[in-house]
């Protein structure tokens, strides 16, 4: 608890209401705050639900509360033990914790069917039995109230009909359980809301036991003040939910009244966060599982080379608002890119290889030189690279004729080999196809390390690997999966909006040969290349996978935000 006059300050108006709710004189005076993250387990969280989740456990931990985690497990229809698994997951991942408090909202079916029992005794419920075409039909327009020729059924013959409901006498869809609020309502969701439907399915947690399964508006109140949450946090889609949230907890006995408070939801461009259309991405075979690195998933982001640190930070500075907006997808690797230069080790790679002999240098010696695992971190210290006669450097560093501002390797120039020495290019080797397949050079051996010992200036540094050393490597370029900035517009099939060129794979990269056996999700900046990562599902020592994280160039402006 908090000593008066020493609330945390209040960064967003969920934080002020809060506070305000939990100061002398609040309606949750002397209690601590107590929140919830509930997803449904039927798809995996995506960077929309990190924002989410982020809010729910920051409040709690910002406010020394507690943040319950909770399965809304009311639809069988579409759930799975999976999702469950990798929700788990993905949350400890990203540092969180519930402690003891895992909930499954089907833990609560009891209650729920006992409270649904109650409003029918107060006159508040009755058994409905239009088919959904007709509900539709008779919901109603603005200057039109909704009806429902069994609105006004016997009490008693609705609590028989609900029985005989649970008890699986009627088929799916022939009969829904309706609050009773207020068919005129300019609010729809007010308009004798359907609070339970049949739906003969067994539930991946009770089994056969239920027939009849709660509609999400009714459990989620139920389920919050079971728990005995103060505050509900959810996304602003919810707001016109509000009033039927706050008349089941009005209107039904329980030990509790949380308060909901509504925020906007995340959205990004040139991605869709729709778990129903992500699902399809996945069922279709447009992307290879939920953890593609090119999904918008906590596992494909954390697969791809994102990190907790990075994803947190971006949630935290795109702030908590009100109105929807879209944020640059530019921002989030903007956010990751600052992570991985303070943390990743800096290594050599070379992804389109082409041959570089070093004529003049002698034919069975080798050299080891100390590379600095990364200049922004001093700890890191260094790590070994070997030398020979025979490198591999990037095709794209050798013209044979020199164009424009080009200082890299082309005859006659002098570069400087990054950390080794100083190589001056004297020609190249084609084959019958008068393709380039060699690259002559000599070295300086006075230019150790990559100074020349007359001080001459070199313009350019290039990356190489040592061809006695180098490992062979498979590399995957990842760009957006969508072309479109906004593929889930609502005149837009977003499948059309899919970029056939999101993944490039390539193959007989060479890399150091440390990188071997690098643990899986490890990342990397590959000096010049970009920030890589391998991959957590395939790599092995036997044969490296990378990811490219992100590249090296950013296009994102901070005062953008």
């Amino acid at each position: 608890m908090f000593a008066e006059g020493t609330l945390p300050e209040s960064n967003n108006f969920i934080e002020a209401f809060v506070a305000e709710d939990i100061s002398e004189g609040g309606q949750y005076a002397g209690m601590s705050v107590h929140t919830r993250f509930p997803p449904e387990p039927n798809g995996y969280l995506h960077i929309g639900h990190c924002k989410a989740l982020c809010i729910s456990f920051g409040i709690a931990e910002k406010f020394g509360g507690m943040c319950n985690l909770r399965m809304d497990d009311t639809n069988p229809s579409k759930e799975d033990v999976q999702y469950v698994e990798a929700i788990q997951e993905d949350i400890r991942w990203l540092g969180f914790s519930w402690g003891d408090r895992f909930y499954y909202a089907s833990q609560f079916f009891d209650k729920m069917y006992e409270c649904a029992e109650e409003l029918i005794k107060k006159g508040l419920a009755y058994v409905c039995e239009l088919t959904p075409e007709q509900m539709r039909e008779y919901r109603g327009d603005l200057t039109t109230p909704a009806r429902s020729p069994y609105r006004d059924r016997p009490m008693e013959e609705s609590l028989d009909l609900f029985r005989r409901m649970r008890a699986g006498e009627f088929p799916n869809g022939a009969m829904t359980l309706r609050a009773k609020i207020d068919l005129a309502s300019g609010n729809f969701n007010m308009r004798d809301p359907a609070i339970y439907r049949i739906n003969h399915m067994p539930h991946h947690t009770t089994g056969d036991k239920w027939c009849i399964y709660p509609m999400y508006d009714f459990a989620h109140p139920i389920e919050d003040a079971m728990e005995h949450i103060t505050h509900s946090l959810c996304s602003l889609e919810f707001e016109a939910h509000r009033p039927l949230y706050n008349w089941v907890i009005d209107n039904c006995t329980l030990p509790a009244r949380p308060r909901q408070i509504e925020f906007a939801r995340l959205g990004i461009n040139y991605t869709v966060m729709s778990k129903r259309k992500l699902r399809l991405l996945v069922e279709e075979g447009h992307v290879a599982g939920w953890d593609d690195p090119r999904m918008p998933t906590l596992a494909g982001l954390r697969r791809r080379g994102y990190t907790p640190k990075a994803i947190r930070n971006f949630c935290e500075r795109i702030g908590v608002a009100k109105s929807a907006s879209t944020v640059e997808y530019a921002f989030l690797e903007h956010c990751l890119r600052e992570d991985l230069n303070e943390t990743a080790a800096r290594v050599m790679a070379v992804v389109h290889p082409l041959r570089l002999t070093v004529t003049n240098y002698p034919e069975n010696r080798e050299e080891r030189f100390s590379v600095e695992n990364n200049p922004n971190r001093s700890e890191d210290g260094e790590h070994e690279i070997t030398f020979s006669k025979t490198l591999w450097i990037e095709k794209e560093d050798f013209m044979e004729e020199k164009v424009g501002k080009f200082f890299r390797l082309f005859p006659g120039n002098e570069v400087r080999l990054k950390g080794a020495y100083v190589v001056k290019c004297t020609g190249c080797v084609k084959d019958e196809n008068g393709d380039i397949t060699e690259v002559l050079c000599e070295y300086d051996p006075a230019s150790r390390g990559g100074n020349p010992a007359d001080g001459r200036k070199i313009k350019s540094t290039i990356h190489w690997v040592d061809s006695r050393t180098a490992v062979d490597a498979e590399v995957r370029l990842y760009s957006n999966l969508f072309l479109d900035a906004e593929p889930d517009a609502a005149d837009k099939n977003f499948l059309d909006c899919l970029n056939p060129d999101s993944l490039e794979v390539l193959h007989n990269c060479k890399v150091e040969a440390s990188l071997a056996a690098t643990a899986p999700s490890a990342s990397f900046q590959f000096m010049r290349l970009g920030y890589f990562c391998a991959d957590s599902g395939d790599s092995t020592p036997e044969k490296p996978v990378f990811n490219r994280s992100v590249s090296l160039k950013d296009s994102f402006k901070p005062e953008k935000l």
